[in-house]
């Protein structure tokens, strides 16, 4: 059984001009212990797609139809404070900067232990211990002295971790990590991603991770979803997408990833830009910037197609293609 579905989900913006529509049906699941990535250009909608489960549109978006499933149950749909119990208990969250997630005026052990404390049934020195646990299992050093430091003094790796910790927390069915090692360098982002690894296998938690980056993705994921101006443009096995991408789209990333073993002087690059939400074209939104573009493309939008191992959303997978 999935622990997360999202159903035909639609995320839209009312402007003055009529209303953008930023998550154009989206359809994924995620099992327990699985790591599904969500990977595409800035302005795809990863972010969306994640704030939108967390319960953390920024206003004006809002939920416009589709479901959102935890557990088999409905979580769009529900009030302010009811989300706010769901997120932390049953959802922990990584955001991309550690400081916007860190209160500069509290010690880490507090934010910790009143965490801890809000979601699970535990006094203040049983809440401190399993801090300090909890600090010690993300690999921070000397965690019994940590535990009292602010968030100033960590450094940026030490910062994540912390916020690892408290989005583990309350032991979490589902953590979305959104760019959570963007910031952070090649060898901290490496010890970042074996941790989130690790927190999968030990406590069965599905994680959903937002990022640009495919090294990442090969690294961590079970599973890639490609997004493309608010839809997704494939979905499958991170080693299939990866090596033999169905979508044109999939296909321009992978050529883009810079390859030690082979000589050469430029880096493929897909022409173009990802179109602005009052101006995604009619059929399929990459038919402009895709070098495999046909007349079908340009009029019907595609919906995602057996292909291969994987399922993309493009005319080519159709029966009787071109």
């Amino acid at each position: 059984m999935s622990l997360l579905e999202v159903k035909n989900l639609v995320v839209e913006f009312p402007h003055r001009r009529g209303t953008l529509r930023a998550l154009d049906d989206i359809s994924f699941s995620i099992a327990p212990g699985e790591i599904l990535g969500v990977v595409g250009e800035s302005g795809a909608g990863k972010s969306l797609t994640g704030a939108s489960i967390i319960g953390l549109l920024e206003p004006p978006g809002r939920v416009a139809s589709g479901q959102i499933l935890l557990e088999g149950q409905r979580i769009d749909n529900l009030d302010h404070d009811a989300m706010r119990r769901i997120r932390g208990r049953r959802i922990g969250a990584i955001f991309q900067d550690p400081l916007t997630s860190l209160n500069p005026l509290y010690s880490v052990g507090r934010q910790l232990i009143e965490t801890i404390q809000t979601h699970l049934p535990v006094g203040a020195a049983e809440a401190r211990q399993r801090a300090i646990t909890l600090l010690q299992d993300t690999g921070i050093p000397a965690a019994e002295q940590r535990i009292d430091h602010y968030p100033h003094q960590f450094s940026g790796g030490m910062r994540q971790r912390v916020v690892i910790a408290l989005a583990l927390a309350a032991e979490p069915k589902l953590i979305v990590a959104d760019e959570p090692t963007t910031a952070l360098d090649v060898s901290i982002q490496a010890q970042i991603i074996s941790l989130l690894k690790r927190v999968c296998q030990q406590h069965g938690a599905a994680v959903m991770l937002i990022t640009h980056d495919m090294g990442v993705i090969a690294e961590t994921c079970d599973r890639v979803a490609v997004m493309y101006a608010g839809r997704i443009a494939e979905i499958g096995p991170v080693h299939e997408v990866i090596n033999h991408p169905a979508h044109p789209y999939s296909e321009g990333l992978m050529a883009a990833i810079p390859d030690i073993t082979m000589d050469r002087d430029m880096l493929n690059q897909i022409d173009g830009s990802m179109p602005r939400l009052n101006a995604i074209p009619q059929g399929c939104a990459f038919n402009p910037r895709c070098p495999k573009v046909f007349d079908r493309c340009k009029v019907e939008r595609p919906e995602l197609l057996p292909a291969g191992a994987s399922r993309a959303a493009c005319w080519l997978h159709a029966e009787g293609a071109r």
